[in-house]
């Protein structure tokens, strides 16, 4: 793949994940009555500016490049907690989409995140 070609990619699939993330986060700070009904459903209702709070505070961690394994790894754990939410209490699974934008968005931009020996061999570094 040619560098340019994967520029626009990382681009495109960071601003998808992240858009797509705060989007949410920003729905949930204005607590619509459909939002907070599947929250209410949830049980988490009173904890719904927390939540968007956490999206949007680990998606911040995540688009800053020299912090952005630590906000995938909040991402990912924040995610996972979704969904496992949402298959305990038998609702769509709508945390998978966001998770899976965010791990591809992250190979592109770094892929020592998957594959930690990749990028030290073509350093030079003993790996």
């Amino acid at each position: 793949m040619s560098p340019n070609v994967k520029r626009v990619l990382t681009i495109l699939f960071t601003v998808l994940a992240a858009g797509m993330v705060l989007l949410s986060g920003i729905m949930k700070l204005m607590q619509s009555p459909d939002t907070m009904e599947a929250f209410r459903k949830a049980g988490v209702a009173q904890y719904v500016v927390l939540l968007a709070a956490m999206e949007i505070g680990f998606t911040l961690v995540y688009l800053y490049p020299k912090t952005m394994k630590l906000g995938f790894i909040l991402l990912c754990c924040y995610f996972a907690g979704a969904i496992a939410t949402e298959l305990s209490h038998s609702t769509p699974l709508n945390a998978i989409l966001p998770m899976v934008l965010i791990w591809i968005s992250a190979f592109l931009r770094d892929n020592r995140i998957f594959l930690p020996g990749q990028n030290l061999k073509q350093s030079g570094m003993p790996g």
